[in-house]
This record gives C-alpha cells, structure tokens and sequence, in this order.
C-alpha cells in the first residue's frame, strides 16, 4: 500500500484524483516482491474477456492463489483460457469483488454496465485504452460509477487471444488508474493492488490526461507503423533484403490487428488527429527540403529535424522510468548455439549491470549483432574485459 493509499484510506471523503502522490516506482518493486506468491487482492475476481489482456491477468493472479473467474461472449475462448490455467467458468454462488472487464472499446462501457447491474457489491475496472469515453458513456446511461473505476496496462503483443497470454505480461509496466470525482479512493484501493499484485507500476492520471497520452505514445505511433510497413508491400524483393534493424524497429507494431485498432483509433480520434497534424506538417516541411536540397535553408531544415528527433528520443524513459542515458556495446557474436548466452554470462562475470539488449542478425552472414547498454561509468571497462576474453568488439558509443 502506498503512503498516499494510507493517508487516503483514513477519510472516504477523499477522490482519487485528489490523492495524487506516492506511486511506487518498479525501483521499490523488488524482484522477490514481483515474484512472490504474497497478493493484496482477497476474494474472487471475476475476468470478463479472455483474449491477451484477461487471460494474461488471469495467469497472473491464478500464481497468486486468486479464485479467477473467468467470462466471454465466445465459450470456446472462455474455454481456451481456461484450459490454460487463467481461471474457472462461472459458477452459482460466485461473490467478486473485483471485476475486470478487458473486452474491445466499442463494447467495453456496455460490459461494465452490466457488471456494474450484476454485482451491486464490486468494484469494476476495465483495461480499454481509452478512458474518457466510457466513462462518458457510462454517466450517460445513469450507471453507478461511484463503483467504477478505468485503468490500462501499459502492456501487449503484436499477437492475441489467449495462446499469446503470459503471466509476466505486465512486470514492471505502468498501469494507470484513471481516477474520476464520483468515486473515493478507498473504494478504488482494489484497482491499485490489482496492478501491484501483476507486478505493474500504478500510475494515476485524469481520463482526459490518459487518452492525451496514449495518442503521443502509443496510438500516433501504431499509425505512423502502419503506414511505413505499407511502404514494403510493393518493394523489391531486393530492396527488402537490405532491411536491418531499423526497418524493423519503426514497423515492429505494424503486424497489430486491424479491427481492434480501428476501434481503439475511432474512440481516441480527436487526440490521434492533433499528433498526426502535428507530423504532417514537420513532414511537409521535410518533403519541401527534400524537393529542393540545393536551396537555401533546405540542408538546415533537414539537419533541425533529425536534431528535434534526438532531443525528444532522449526524453523518453529507459529501465525502471529511469532518465538515465545509457552506452551502448556492440558485439559481434557468431549464429551458433549457445554463444549469445556466454557473452550474458561474462558481462556477468566482469561484474557490469546490463541495462538493455537488443540483437542485429547480418543477412548472409553466419553471425549477429548484440547492442548492450551500460551505464557510461563502465564502458571502458567493459571492451576491454570482452577483448580480452576474444570477442570483437564493432562499436562503442554514449
């Protein structure tokens, strides 16, 4: 529990938009805490939507010795998760305490209220990824929201349903809580240990600072990958074995399913349009230079956008919400089994924290690319020590 959850939990009168403050950080979470079979949750949980998001949830909470309960318009995708251990059908006598609706947007405020209908005594929570129409909708249609509250892991794959489900799927992600002024913060206290017994990050944010949010990170983004990866549908066959990482990075997201986007798009519209107004124009503006690079001001306005690009890059943040900038170690390690885990296991044992990795495979090549970050501190150190050990080291740089 944290400071401000104590402090609030004191007086019933306090909103959670006003207990802003005390949100632990994944730095407080240790390993054996997110790793733990301890849970916050008492009593049953009741899951309706058993793709990524519900199942995943389930699997968590099923380690922790939770009675999942688990619903779905699909029987034979309730059925699923329920072969893979996320929870049990229902059952006469069921008594949650917490529902967590995870169906798509478009029909997620229907869900809710008819949960809100079905359970006077729960608390009920969805995981869409826009807030501030349900909650809209729902106030619309005269639902109690003084019992509900919206959150959204900021989790998932490229993939879906149940199959693709994980247990550690939101370890050390955020989980907002989107807190409204009909309900107190005691009463949305159930949310908060939802996240932290996932292992998640709590993070609280009005419905409106939420959905703001997402259309910069998240669904702008799926937008712009989109587009790129359209790019390569009619690309030579040749073009395309020049891809590195690069491609592979701005397009990762590109594979996401249609339908569900397009309803995550439509509920987020007005805020995805003013990010992608916004992109239009800088990307105008490096057309026209592009058109004209001998211009004046053309090789200038090239130069200011990448530059832009670096200073905002740089904001984002690294491991455990960390501002902290990181070098990288590039070495080549040879496509042969069991080499990628020798080179982890003596960064280890020269004794550097690896903060992140990423791997290049070289088309034709019998050998890849692994990009490690460090903290700058130990940089110098670290090439010598694989150099010393045999491995060549390609690059180094802050």
């Amino acid at each position: 529990m944290t400071d401000a959850h104590r402090a609030s939990s004191a007086d019933d009168s306090t909103t959670l938009d006003a207990a802003i403050g005390g949100v632990p950080t994944v730095d407080a979470l240790t390993a054996d805490a997110l790793t733990s079979g301890s849970r916050r949750l008492a009593g049953q949980v009741r899951i309706v939507g058993s793709g990524l998001l519900g199942a995943s949830i389930g699997l968590r909470l099923r380690q922790h010795g939770v009675d999942v309960i688990l619903d779905d318009v699909s029987p034979a995708a309730r059925s699923l998760a329920v072969d893979y251990g996320a929870g049990r059908p229902p059952a006469d006598g069921d008594a949650p305490g917490l529902v967590v609706v995870a169906v798509p947007p478009d029909v997620t405020s229907g869900i809710v209220a008819r949960e809100l209908d079905a359970w006077p005594e729960a608390l009920v929570t969805d995981v869409a990824s826009v807030k501030v129409a349900p909650l809209a909708e729902l106030r619309a249609r005269g639902a109690d929201v003084s019992r509900y509250i919206g959150s959204h892991p900021m989790a998932g794959r490229e993939r879906g349903g149940a199959v693709s489900a994980r247990a550690d799927l939101f370890v050390g992600r955020p989980w907002v809580i989107a807190g409204h002024d009909d309900i107190t913060y005691r009463r949305a206290a159930a949310v908060e240990d939802l996240a932290l017994d996932l292992g998640a990050t709590p993070i609280e944010m009005s419905p409106e600072e939420h959905d703001a949010g997402v259309a910069l990170v998240s669904h702008a983004p799926q937008v712009v990958a989109s587009l790129m990866a359209t790019r390569l549908r009619d690309a030579p066959d040749a073009s395309l074995g020049l891809a590195g990482q690069g491609v592979r990075d701005v397009t990762r997201v590109a594979s996401s399913d249609p339908a569900l986007w397009t309803q995550i798009l439509g509920a987020n519209a007005s805020r995805v349009a003013v990010v992608l107004r916004d992109l239009r124009a800088d990307l105008d503006r490096v057309v026209h230079a592009l058109e004209a690079p001998d211009a004046p001001g053309s090789r200038r306005a090239v130069a200011e956008s990448i530059g832009a690009g670096n200073v905002g890059v740089a904001r984002l943040p690294g491991k455990h919400g960390q501002q902290t900038q990181f070098s990288s170690v590039i070495v080549m390690v040879d496509d042969t089994p069991g080499q990628l885990a020798r080179l982890l296991t003596e960064i280890g044992e020269i004794g550097v924290n690896l903060e992140d990795l990423r791997l290049e495979h070289s088309p034709g090549a019998q050998v890849g690319l692994a990009e490690v970050s460090i903290v700058p501190e130990q940089e110098d150190r670290l090439v010598t020590e694989l150099e010393t050990r045999g491995w060549t080291v390609v690059g180094a740089f802050a």
